[in-house]
């Protein structure tokens, strides 16, 4: 996860907390804290926990929308029970839509970032950030025929997550719109 406050607030993965019965969370200097769910979207695949602290170093947002296609990024996370792992790569893609949020809600929404950054399981809900250290997304997906890294990694998009982070924060559950028109078929 990503911590996004310095109160403890930390945006991750929905798929990385779905079912849990118990969410811990070990930051960086091997303190281990149990977290509080806020909330879950499953159309985003995002989630929002808390851990009870204070003073905690956080990730400033960036701007998603204004990155560019060749710009360096470097993915954040634990990938195959490692520690602390770094991976660099370009944007080589915007506003890919896959369908595999499909696999969790009836309603889902994807816009991701794509790019070469290496990223395996254990860097879901980890920070996609800029080199000068802004969170431009949050690591949700690879395309891959092996299960691990095969050179193209997805990643949600900040000014999404600001949105459904917001409204999960504050209401619980995200706030959206819809256009109730059925045709019969």
């Amino acid at each position: 996860g990503a911590i996004i406050s310095e109160d403890g607030f930390i945006v991750t993965n929905n798929h990385v907390i779905d079912g849990a019965d118990e969410i811990n969370v070990t930051l960086n200097n091997k303190k281990t804290f149990k977290a509080k769910l806020i909330g879950a979207d499953p159309s985003t695949d995002l989630a929002v926990i808390k851990i009870e602290a204070k003073g905690l170093p956080f990730l400033l947002y960036g701007n998603s929308d204004d990155t560019k296609i060749g710009q360096w990024v470097l993915a954040v996370g634990y990938p195959l029970t490692l520690e602390t792992t770094v991976t660099a790569g370009i944007i080589s893609a915007k506003g890919r839509t896959l369908e595999i949020n499909r696999r969790q809600s009836a309603s889902p929404v994807e816009s991701f970032l794509q790019t070469d950054a290496a990223v395996n399981p254990g860097n879901s809900g980890g920070p996609l950030i800029t080199t000068d250290g802004k969170l431009i997304g949050i690591n949700s997906a690879i395309a891959s025929p092996t299960g691990a890294f095969a050179g193209y990694s997805f990643t949600i998009p900040v000014n999404i997550v600001k949105k459904v982070i917001a409204d999960l924060m504050k209401f619980g559950t995200v706030q959206r719109a819809y256009l109730g028109i059925q045709y019969p078929r």
